[in-house]
């Protein structure tokens, strides 16, 4: 598994628990961790896409 195709799953799976968190904090009424969890969410999406364009000319495999 490359580094690239690594830092997909990771940063997929990290997306989800960070929405499920911040779901969960809203559920119970925890409003400031579930903006946090959203927030979380965002900067790991942002760093995903970083990343990707930084090696988009290494391949999955």
């Amino acid at each position: 598994m490359s580094l690239k195709a690594f830092h997909l799953i990771f940063v997929t799976s990290l997306t989800l628990l960070s929405l499920s968190f911040s779901g969960w904090a809203f559920a119970n009424g925890k409003i400031l961790f579930g903006i946090s969890g959203i927030v979380a969410a965002i900067l790991v999406v942002i760093y995903g896409i970083y990343f990707l364009k930084k090696l988009k000319k290494i391949s999955y495999l």
